[in-house]
């Protein structure tokens, strides 16, 4: 289990990438300003990243506005992958963000699934977790903190 927060790359600006949903819909990462993110690479074929997308789904529950939860598979089966996923999933939360180029994972140096990271509300890197994490945790709730009151 990833129990460390690393802190080795706050103040990283969140990369400029966009990301789509099956749908269509796109976002672009660096548009999200203004409201803190956590951010989380994932995959469907991911056993760890699985186990985690429950645990997120509470987490955005549980923080309504004030945090948004924005996970970003990396499945290259994009959309044939990620949307039978959610559906069976039946996330309340999550929307299927999907960036199957693999850019977002290159961009934040970090090829290893899952990978989070926390950006306050200017886009900024507080701190990130490789690995599986206990995302119920009380742990969790004190780093949160550092961002949202």
């Amino acid at each position: 289990m990833g129990e460390t927060f690393d802190r080795g790359r706050a103040g990283d600006l969140m990369p400029a990438i966009e990301v789509t949903a099956p749908d269509g819909k796109r976002l672009n990462l660096g548009a999200t300003q203004g409201t803190p993110v956590l951010l989380n690479l994932w995959a469907t074929w991911c056993a760890p990243c699985v186990k985690e997308m429950p645990q997120l789904d509470a987490l955005a529950a549980e923080y309504g506005d004030s945090l948004r939860v924005v996970t970003v598979s990396q499945d290259m089966g994009g959309a044939d992958k990620v949307a039978p996923f959610f559906e069976r999933m039946a996330f309340d939360h999550l929307e299927p963000w999907m960036e199957p180029d693999l850019e977002l994972g290159f961009a934040l140096e970090s090829q290893s699934l899952p990978t989070t990271v926390l950006y306050d509300a200017s886009g900024r890197e507080v701190w990130r977790v490789v690995g599986e994490h206990d995302w119920s945790g009380a742990d969790v709730r004190e780093a949160i903190a550092e961002v949202v009151g």
